[in-house]
């Protein structure tokens, strides 16, 4: 067993200043904590508008190229975002109010559903879940009201999103060269874990950021067609629900779809129910059309990094959570290889080689036999029949008697002249 590696020297030399590391760190956290997703925004935005510096270095100083992206992204994409945020909280403090106050034509949407052989009091559960209902249009106006009074904090992220991404852009590389030099990581270990930091960047970002708003922009547009209320509030809710395995945007063109049926345009309702299925469809189209076909993440990663990271970094965690369990298995990866000096075992093909071997073992009578006796064995058998079939070799043996019969022949004759002399 390896003995437990030692710190190194300086680490031992120099407690102090050790120690004053440890803590400056630990401060400079404490202070990024309060905007730390407002960083990562611009951490996110910095990753996709790097090839635009790069290109814009070619002709201007990488400080102007910084300063115009900065402002592009401000007037193309921050205010046009928030600016459509704001319109979607609006839609769904009307929607929840509409619902509350009954806005809706009940008489023609239980006359629909009879229509179609169903009974339904719609007043009847309206009371009986009244209180639910009512619950739950609370929560859903307090969270819109509470992003409202929010704003000034909002303002005050978004500048220092802007800061970062300003740095990031014009200084980024020397910012990555500065954290590869301070950490005690191996060079090699640090390429790969930048490569396949930046592959988990590409599939959250491109993968499934890009696809989902390409999905949410194209059914908005049908629900802005079939007449569908609340569409820009119904737009982001696909955004939010396509970046969900299994949920995607049946979340929302379904019940968009049954809503046009129960008020009576049935014709609308199959038409977006169709227009719905294609966009849902498109997924397995767009995915691999943007990123190949890659398995950084699965299911399972998606909806916990999702959802974790929604309540530990905000709304930024819809992009960093799937990244942050992804980079944690590739740290650990690369961790339990330079401690056990292999890669990772393949589970799936273990079990498969395990099985395959088992089932020769005890086809042979030789139960739980390895691959390699099975090749021994084979080869073996191979030689022993190539043996049986060669032309044997000449027996040098065969030959001794014929010379021992020529020589005495030959004292024979010696001994015969003799005696006749």
């Amino acid at each position: 067993m390896s003995a437990t590696p030692e710190p190194p020297d300086w680490i031992v030399e120099q407690p102090g200043l050790t120690a004053f590391a440890l803590l400056s760190s630990l401060l400079a956290l404490l202070v990024l904590l309060p905007y730390l997703q407002f960083v990562l925004f611009g951490v996110v935005l910095a990753y996709i508008l790097l090839p635009v510096q790069r290109r814009l270095e070619r002709y201007v100083r990488p400080t102007f190229a910084a300063i115009a992206v900065v402002i592009a992204t401000l007037l193309v994409v921050l205010l046009p975002l928030v600016y459509v945020l704001g319109i979607a909280v609006e839609q769904s403090i009307e929607l929840v109010d509409a619902i509350r106050r009954g806005g809706f034509d009940v008489t023609t949407i239980e006359a629909t559903i009879e229509s179609l052989g169903y009974a339904v009091d719609l007043g009847e559960l309206y009371e009986s879940n009244q209180g639910r209902i009512a619950s739950a249009l609370r929560q859903v106006t307090m969270g819109a009201l509470g992003l409202v009074g929010s704003l000034p904090g909002l303002f005050i992220g978004l500048t220092v999103t802007l800061f970062v991404l300003f740095a990031l852009l014009r200084d980024g590389e020397g910012l990555v060269a500065w954290v590869q030099w301070v950490l005690p990581i191996d060079d090699e270990i640090l390429d790969e874990l930048r490569a396949g930091l930046d592959q988990l960047m590409w599939a959250s970002v491109v993968g499934n950021v890009a696809v989902a708003a390409i999905q949410a922009v194209m059914l908005g547009v049908g629900l802005a067609i079939a007449g569908v209320p609340a569409v820009v509030f119904l737009t982001v809710a696909t955004f939010v629900l396509t970046l969900l395995p299994l949920v995607g945007a049946f979340g929302v063109w379904i019940p968009a779809a049954a809503y046009l049926v129960a008020i009576g345009q049935t014709t609308g309702g199959a038409l977006l129910a169709i227009y719905g299925l294609v966009v849902s469809l498109s997924d397995s189209y767009l995915r691999p059309a943007l990123i190949g076909r890659t398995s950084a993440f699965n299911s399972a990663s998606v909806v916990v990094g999702i959802f974790g990271g929604l309540v530990v970094f905000g709304a930024v965690g819809l992009f960093i959570g799937p990244v942050v369990l992804g980079g944690a298995k590739l740290a650990l990866d690369c961790f339990a290889r330079g401690h056990t000096g292999h890669a990772p075992p393949d589970v799936d093909g273990e079990r498969s080689n395990a099985g395959a071997i088992a089932e020769r073992g005890d086809a042979d009578g030789v139960p739980g036999r390895s691959d390699a006796d099975a090749q021994s064995a084979d080869t073996g058998g191979e030689t022993e029949t190539v043996g049986e079939d060669e032309t044997p070799p000449e027996d040098e043996t065969a030959t001794e008697p014929d010379d021992e019969t020529a020589e005495d022949a030959a004292n024979g004759e010696r001994r015969g002249d003799d005696r006749s002399s």
